[in-house]
């Protein structure tokens, strides 16, 4: 480090706001400069190879930059593989209908519609992909449709330049002062496993208000689907990360599962405690305590997971004999509510074990053997996605039908920014606002497309100085790019720029002609953002909400009835990252938002707890007659989160009592099976009977939220 650096940072932390700022800017004129690089790269070998439309590379490099090089090579990826699968069916397209301009029409903007569904669909960059086959077919097909037999050299052509941009924006972004999201997706995970550590050590008085826990379990939620994010994209920028990647879902699989056990357990307690059954709560947070001492090493080593792994595992081994020893101290009455509870607090021992073995290999130089592979599962809003290809659909046929009826000469340019935006808005969070930011920001690199056009290219010779000319007016929409809250009008002006020049090894200087491509293209934008005003976005709506919602509660039914293989994985990945679509567009600390955490707590609990029942079930060998008890209870059980309300609650309250008393009646009771499915049944009545949960409206107002034995 330099001494005038050194000087600098005294003086700099009297004014911690300017060192964040500076650091801030750090990072955003960085990222300037590499995708000012990139571009021009790009745009000088798209001449130097004499492709036909240099332009084109030019809005694949400003569409793929990102200051972090794992998103660039992400979308990378998933950019060339829909441009690869636009380009053939667009050639197909054109060869199946090469007279027939109105079928042909028709049928690309069914495709490009069913690409912006599929936008909608996907997390992360992989959206990029559908994007990118609906616009590469558009791209393709458009300059060809007069002359049908030049579709496969347009195709070559086209896929070159977008690939071309793809490889330099991808080169660069790796090369040169790379971001890279493996240090952040490093410091996320042991952030991640630090605080949930923390969070359970402090948390062995056993008592946490149900507030508090809903605070918990939305920072456990975020965390897991942050993970999962930060995992997909770095593993296109390090292949020790690819390699590292199967460990990395099983340690989120293993944090999510800790996490509903430990909500479970604190429940428990909670519910007990407010029901006048303080024995039971007191052993059991007796039984917490090894947990938590296995947790405490001192203060150096308590985040280690080579040092708590071993801790952990011989406190699963010393839970048994304390659990008969506190047991047999409690009253009969008790036994079954800390039998209950004891169960859930060697699960919960068990899975930090394995959290903190998958975490220790993680962590290691050098990897050792294979790991269990599991999937992230999301929650898909299939009713968005049609709403999305409906909209597209109808602008899409709008412009092609105004095009054929008025012959218009720039209609193709008009389609080609539509098919662009269509997907791209379908996946904003507002689509409408951010329409008209992006419009005015296309519009305004548009303007400064023809000052540069007409004012400063005709007098500048040479590559250097088309980098002189264009470069200021550049530097404006790259640097928009790199704030985060306006990136998006950041593209609208690069797009709105590069498109405008339509740059070629030997320009064409037509004023006319730049106002009618201008024109068009600013037609076919705000075409797609008048469609978002007349068929609005359903993200963030008060009925997306309430369809997540129920979807939400399904997950209930699907805990009840789907096959158990690989449930439990999914069970735990689509609920948070359905809760997390759902809160995202919630006030914090609403009614709203309160109501939708106390759903998502109660149908983790509920569901979690009829996937172990249906699990014991399979080995318990019960009789026929009990088992269909039992089932019934489930069925009634998913019916209750299926439609609740009442009458639903009331018989599924009845169905588990009944299924309680036929296990607890019959000669079997006591064998291990038919013990383990008697207590998850326990604790299911015992949900269904919280005062502070989800189900309250739902008891009968002189009903006593008991949790009988």
């Amino acid at each position: 480090m330099s001494a005038s650096a050194i000087e600098s940072m005294p003086r700099l932390s009297r004014w911690p706001w300017l060192a964040d700022v500076l650091a801030g800017e750090g990072h955003a004129w960085i990222f300037v400069l590499k995708a000012a690089l990139a571009l021009y790269a790009a745009t000088w070998l798209a001449m130097w190879l004499q492709l036909e439309k240099p332009s084109t590379t030019m809005i694949t490099v400003v569409l793929l930059m990102h200051p972090q090089s794992g998103m660039v090579l992400a979308k990378s990826f998933y950019r060339a593989i829909g441009t690869l699968a636009g380009s053939v069916f667009g050639v197909l397209l054109l060869a199946l209908f090469p007279q027939q301009r109105v079928l042909f029409l028709l049928s690309l903007s069914l495709w490009v519609a069913l690409c912006a569904g599929g936008a909608t669909l996907y997390r992360n960059f992989m959206s990029y992909g559908f994007v990118l086959a609906g616009y590469s077919a558009a791209i393709v097909t458009m300059p060809a449709v007069a002359n049908p037999l030049d579709v496969f050299d347009s195709a070559v052509m086209r896929v070159s330049e977008v690939l071309l941009g793809v490889i330099v924006a991808g080169a660069v972004s790796d090369l040169v002062l790379p971001g890279r999201l493996r240090e952040v997706l490093r410091r996320s995970a042991r952030e991640q496993f630090s605080h949930f550590l923390d969070f359970a050590r402090n948390s062995t008085g056993g008592a946490i208000a149900r507030a508090e826990m809903e605070q918990a379990y939305l920072r456990f939620v975020r965390g897991a689907v942050q993970l999962e994010n930060l995992r997909a994209a770095v593993i296109f920028e390090d292949p020790e990360a690819r390699a590292r990647s199967s460990r990395m879902r099983l340690i989120n699989q293993f944090y999510m599962s800790a996490t509903t056990t430990f909500q479970s357990v604190h429940h428990l307690i909670n519910r007990l405690q407010r029901s006048g059954r303080g024995d039971a709560a007191a052993a059991l947070i007796a039984l917490y305590q090894p947990i938590g001492a296995a947790l405490s090493p001192p203060s150096a080593q308590q985040h280690d997971p080579a040092v708590l792994a071993p801790r952990l595992h011989a406190c699963e081994q010393s839970l048994p004999v304390l659990a008969q020893q506190l047991r047999a101290a409690l009253p009969e009455p008790a036994r079954i509510d800390f039998d209950t509870g004891a169960i859930l607090l060697r699960r919960f021992a068990d899975e930090l074990h394995d959290f903190t073995l998958v975490e220790n290999s993680l962590r290691a130089k050098r990897l050792r053997g294979n790991v269990e592979r599991v999937q992230f599962r999301r929650g898909n809003d299939y009713a968005g996605a049609g709403l999305a290809v409906l909209r597209t659909f109808l602008t899409m046929i709008t412009l092609s039908a105004f095009w054929l009826a008025s012959d218009w000469p720039h209609g193709a340019s008009a389609m080609l920014i539509a098919t662009i935006f269509a997907g791209l808005l379908a996946m904003a969070p507002n689509p409408v606002t951010v329409a008209f930011r992006t419009l005015f920001a296309q519009g305004t690199g548009m303007a400064m497309a023809f000052l540069v056009t007409f004012g400063l290219l005709p007098s500048s010779d040479g590559y250097v100085m088309f980098v002189a000319a264009t470069l200021p007016f550049l530097i404006l929409g790259f640097y928009v790019q790199a704030q985060t809250a306006i990136s998006t009008m950041g593209v609208g002006y690069g797009i709105g720029f590069v498109a405008s020049m339509l740059l070629t090894n030997r320009m064409n200087y037509d004023p006319a002609s730049f106002i009618n491509e201008a024109m068009a293209q600013l037609a076919g934008f705000a075409l797609c953002a008048v469609a978002f005003m007349v068929l609005p976005a359903v993200t963030g709506t008060g009925w997306q909400r309430e369809r997540q919602m129920r979807q939400l509660r399904r997950q209930v039914v699907l805990a009840a009835s789907a096959p158990l293989t690989g449930l439990l994985h999914a069970f735990e990945s689509v609920n948070r990252d359905l809760f997390l679509q759902v809160v995202t567009h919630t006030r914090p600390d609403s009614r709203e938002s309160r109501d939708l955490l106390a759903w998502a707590l109660t149908v983790h609990e509920c569901g979690r707890g009829l996937i172990e029942l249906r699990q014991d079930m399979a080995g318990s060998q019960l009789p026929g007659a009990v088992e269909q008890h039992v089932q019934q209870a489930v069925l009634a059980v998913a019916q209750l989160f299926d439609m609740p309300d009442a009458a639903n609650w009331q018989r599924a309250e009845l169905a588990v009592t009944e299924a309680l008393a036929g296990i607890a009646g019959g000669p079997f009771a006591a064998q291990a099976g038919s013990r383990r499915v008697l207590l998850h049944l326990h604790r299911l009545r015992s949900v269904l009977r919280d005062d502070e949960s989800a189900l309250a409206p739902y008891m009968p107002a002189a009903e006593e939220p008991v949790h009988a034995s």
